[in-house]
């Protein structure tokens, strides 16, 4: 991927792309709760990776290895990751990618167009399910978002996707016919 344009990176390569951020969430009691996931930029899928009030490099890296037990386990050949400069993502979050033979872009400074895929499930997270709802604490917006995961996964169409979701239903056999 050494010299290739963007352009042509996203084109190309997007069914092996994987995109993280994070994004936060005041509760009632006014606590900053940090959310992190990751997308499949091919098929628009989402993980949620996980939801906690001190988000720092360990607990980051941790979620980095579930997310390559999760693509293992799903048979989901991943080659790279974007990711922007928090400093949240330490060295050892980007070697277990590395190790992996996944290549770790980092994007440029404020350009959070770069990371649209993430940016605009952040916009759809929060429009179509966030907002609407007061959050107590960590748990139940855990709950909350594992849901609404579970919704965009299975059940929400997708322009980009002919109005399908990112995982395909399998036709249901319908009694009678």
């Amino acid at each position: 991927f050494g010299s290739i344009g963007w352009r042509t990176l996203m084109n190309h390569y997007k069914d092996q792309l994987l995109a993280c951020d994070f994004f936060t969430v005041e509760t009632l009691r006014l606590q900053t709760l940090f959310v992190a996931f990751f997308i499949e930029l091919g098929t628009r899928r989402v993980h949620l990776a996980g939801v906690t009030a001190n988000p720092d490099g360990a607990w980051v890296t941790q979620q980095a290895r579930n997310m390559i037990w999760t693509l293992d386990e799903n048979g989901t050949e991943i080659r790279c990751l974007l990711r922007d400069n928090d400093s949240k993502y330490s060295a050892a979050f980007d070697a277990v990618f590395v190790a992996e033979g996944v290549k770790v872009i980092r994007l440029p400074y404020q350009a959070p167009n770069a990371n649209s895929f993430a940016e605009r499930w952040v916009l759809s997270a929060r429009s179509e399910c966030l907002d609407h709802i007061l959050i107590w604490n960590e748990a139940h917006l855990r709950r909350v978002l594992k849901d609404f995961v579970h919704y965009y996964n299975t059940r929400r169409p997708h322009q980009s996707l002919g109005q399908q979701s990112p995982v395909p239903r399998t036709p249901t056999e319908t009694a009678g016919m």
